[in-house]
């Protein structure tokens, strides 16, 4: 994948050494961390860890930065990665979008998913790609939605989380449902 995607004035790179305490900064951010996973570390060495087998085995892992051009300078303003959930299957696992709010109302987080999919469908030959979302993610929901995928159905009240049972909605898209 080239470090600059052409158009819209942002680029999709993988996460460097360099990029961890934005990566943490973010993922506990007050208007991210409650959508993201619970599970994700959320510890230094956790996500150096991540990025390390992003960066050593890129067909079955990435953890990307979305950066956006201001004042002729790169801003990194996002993340979001993938993990190979099926290898036999070429089936990818995505998770960890999220942008920080002051690059939000741009379609940005739509744009960059976009070309996370097309890189991994297309250059990296997977045949299907997955995600899931808190069914509370109303704002997730409707960028899935947007970005092309296809709701596939729900795990009901399958996570405890914020002190509740709540829903897993299910997302998935194969090359087919691309735009071309």
């Amino acid at each position: 994948m080239s470090d600059v995607v052409p158009g819209r004035g942002f680029r999709l790179r993988r996460a460097t050494a360099e990029d961890v305490d934005f990566m943490l900064e973010l993922a506990e951010h007050e208007d991210v961390e409650p959508f993201l996973r619970a599970v994700r570390s959320r510890e230094p060495e956790g996500v150096r860890e991540e990025i390390e087998r992003s960066l050593a085995e890129p067909q079955k892992s990435g953890r990307f930065v979305i950066e956006v051009e201001e004042a002729g300078e790169w801003r990194r303003a996002g993340l979001m990665g993938f993990d190979v959930a099926n290898e036999r299957s070429r089936i990818a696992n995505l998770g960890g979008l999220a942008v920080h709010p002051d690059y939000r109302g741009r379609k940005l987080a739509d744009e960059a998913a976009r070309v996370l999919q097309r890189h991994l469908l297309i250059d990296l030959d997977f045949h299907r790609l997955q995600l899931e979302i808190y069914g509370f993610n109303d704002r997730a929901i409707q960028h899935a939605e947007r970005s092309g995928f296809i709701r596939e159905g729900a795990k009901r009240k399958a996570y405890w989380r914020h002190g509740e049972w709540v829903d897993g909605v299910l997302f998935g898209l194969v090359r087919e449902d691309l735009d071309d």
